[in-house]
């Protein structure tokens, strides 16, 4: 059951990009200086080579140290999961997929389906970045809501009562109230960290994509840093919810590795595109673009729902409001992190 809603999230997103491939041509038409090489001087193909692997590398070690360190903090004494300082970061990682959702997805999302680049009607006369965005929200609540709702009924459906006669049930116990809660709640922290993972995977390999075919090499200097920054912080959200959806240390890895290696794939894959990708060609705007939309509304609606919605309306934290102001200062401080870090990336 738990992989539905994966399945479901990437076919529309497979859908997505291919409705966006296929819309583009018969709805754009655009400058020729649109589709054509930057006259920049800082544009040096030979030059931003090097500096793409060096990019590759570096965000990919960055990644894997963000990703990995909450998986290792049961090792940590003061960072169990039960703790208040577990609690503290958890609010600063979910201000983090906040700020990334709200700072860099979706506006980039807005500049580039209002780029001039884009035929006025219809891309200049509707928001269709908010309007996705709203739409994938919607959507993935949709979503998080039958994947509990199919589990809950399929776990009701096989409890069987205990009883005090010499029928077949008196073998099984009905589980206490308490063992059923305690499982929803897994349910949900693997539900959440499902969706999470596809939203933050479409993002990086779009920004990855976009610094792969790219030759300015005055950005990509600025990008790799801030990129790096980026993924690390970034990680550490997604880590932190894979760390409490307890699953086996193989689906750990997995999770963790595909995240780490969506952005070099990107950039791998920019750099094989490159003769024919161009940052502001039509549909490239346009496909990027919609995706943002939505991975900006899923990471939204993940952050503020299910993430710190869910931890400041849970028992800990509603039993004490210092620890309220403590996590509300640490998702405050992750929410500024992400937007300093807009200004480059």
């Amino acid at each position: 059951m738990a992989s539905t809603p994966t399945l479901l999230m990437k076919t529309i997103f497979l859908v997505l990009i291919f409705v966006s491939f296929t819309i583009s041509p018969a709805t754009s038409t655009a400058p020729e200086d649109c589709a054509s090489e930057s006259a920049n001087p800082c544009v040096n193909k030979a030059k931003a080579l090097p500096l793409k692997v060096i990019a590759i590398a570096s965000i990919l070690v960055a990644s894997m140290i963000g990703v990995g360190a909450p998986l290792f903090s049961r090792n940590v004494p003061f960072l169990q999961p039960d703790g208040d300082i577990f609690t503290i970061v958890k609010c600063f990682a979910s201000g983090i997929i906040l700020g990334t959702g709200f700072m860099h997805v979706l506006p980039d999302s807005f500049e580039m389906l209002s780029s001039q680049c884009l035929e006025e009607n219809p891309w200049h006369k509707f928001p269709f970045s908010g309007f996705l965005a709203m739409l994938s929200g919607l959507i993935t609540l949709v979503i998080d809501s039958m994947a509990t709702s199919l589990y809950t009924s399929k776990h009701a459906a096989g409890i069987v009562p205990h009883g005090h006669g010499h029928g077949p049930g008196n073998d099984i116990t009905l589980p206490t109230k308490d063992g059923d809660s305690g499982s929803a709640q897994l349910l949900r922290y693997r539900v959440i960290a499902m969706v999470l993972e596809l939203g933050i995977i479409v993002h990086s390999v779009v920004i990855g994509l976009s610094l792969g075919a790219t030759s300015d090499i005055c950005t990509i200097k600025g990008l790799i840093a801030a990129l790096c920054f980026h993924q690390m912080f970034e990680g550490m959200g997604l880590g932190g919810c894979i760390l409490q959806a307890e699953y086996t240390n193989m689906k750990k890895f997995l999770m963790a590795f595909f995240f780490a290696i969506t952005t070099p794939f990107g950039i791998a894959l920019g750099i094989a595109l490159s003769t024919v990708y161009r940052d502001n060609s039509p549909s490239a705007l346009i496909t990027v673009g919609l995706l943002d939309a939505c991975s900006a509304g899923l990471l939204i609606y993940m952050a503020l729902v299910d993430l710190l919605a869910a931890e400041f309306m849970g028992p800990k934290l509603q039993d004490s409001v210092k620890m309220q102001i403590k996590c509300f200062i640490a998702a405050l401080l992750g929410c500024g992190g992400m937007s300093v870090i807009a200004k480059w990336a």
